[in-house]
């Protein structure tokens, strides 16, 4: 395989922020028609599309020997988990995107099977670049300025942190224990944020900003980049359960110090 080096993670960032500024591009002369719907509040565009395209393209070239698991599937997605996929969300938080929100990303993650070994999530609206490669820590590189180093937050108690979620579009059916969560947290937390990106979501639990992100109804594409920044920054990441299921499970807690508690809150209401 390929060696990650720094010069690696340089072209993979290249490649995201080249999307990024498409997704700017096509942002201001979107309309509303050209909205597409997978399913029941599950939209998608041609610039989804687009920029997966793109994306393939560039990531092919960089990496040839990966396959790829692809929210739109530009390559018809890997048929094999285990191997080395690249796994890729050309724009996570579509819903914002249409709606004129500026909060959206473009997610990029290398895995082995369930685990991530390299990502880069892009904020094209904030031009900031968060990646990092496994063993080597996470970082953050904002406008032309030298990146730095992102750790976790340090603190150690849900009564200091803001927690970030999002909200399910299908799987109503746990929505009573879901809104259970959210109330206790409510009570015991300085907040609850949903920012309508959970790629965004991670970055910003690597980088501190939140103490911790949970989710459930995910997909591998929304979460491989954030998973490896989350673990290089310091972080902990776990399923619903405690366990190491939740790339192509669905259901992820993500957090500094705090996570344990979150992850135990969360147990108290699902099973």
């Amino acid at each position: 395989m390929t060696q990650l080096t720094d010069g690696f993670l340089t072209s993979l960032c290249s490649i995201a922020r080249d999307a990024g500024a498409f997704l700017l591009q096509e942002r201001q002369k979107f309309s509303l028609d050209a909205v597409e719907y997978k399913g029941t509040n599950d939209l998608v565009s041609y610039v989804d599309k687009e920029t997966e395209k793109r994306l393939v393209a560039a990531l092919s070239a960089l990496l040839p020997e990966a396959g790829f698991v692809t929210e739109e599937g530009t390559t018809g997605n890997s048929s094999d988990r285990n191997a080395l996929n690249w796994i890729v969300d050309p724009l996570d938080g579509t819903t914002n995107f249409i709606h004129g929100l500026p909060v959206f990303s473009v997610s990029v993650g290398l895995a082995i099977g369930n685990n991530p070994i390299a990502g880069v999530i892009f904020d094209p609206n904030r031009d900031e670049c968060f990646f990092g490669r496994e063993g080597a820590g996470a970082f953050c590189g904002r406008g032309t300025a030298a990146p730095e180093r992102i750790r976790v937050s340090q603190a150690t108690q849900l009564s200091a942190s803001l927690i970030s979620t999002g909200f399910p579009y299908y799987q109503f059916d746990r929505m009573v224990a879901y809104l259970s969560i959210l109330e206790n947290l409510m009570h015991q937390t300085h907040g609850l944020r949903r920012m309508g990106s959970a790629a965004i979501d991670l970055a910003y639990v690597a980088c501190g900003r939140f103490e911790g992100f949970f989710e459930y109804n995910l997909h591998a594409w929304d979460m491989a980049a954030g998973v490896l920044l989350v673990r290089e920054a310091g972080g902990t990441v776990t399923d619903f359960e405690g366990g190491n299921e939740f790339l192509y499970r669905g259901d992820i807690i993500a957090g500094g110090s705090v996570q344990p508690e979150l992850l135990a809150t969360i147990q108290r209401y699902w099973s």
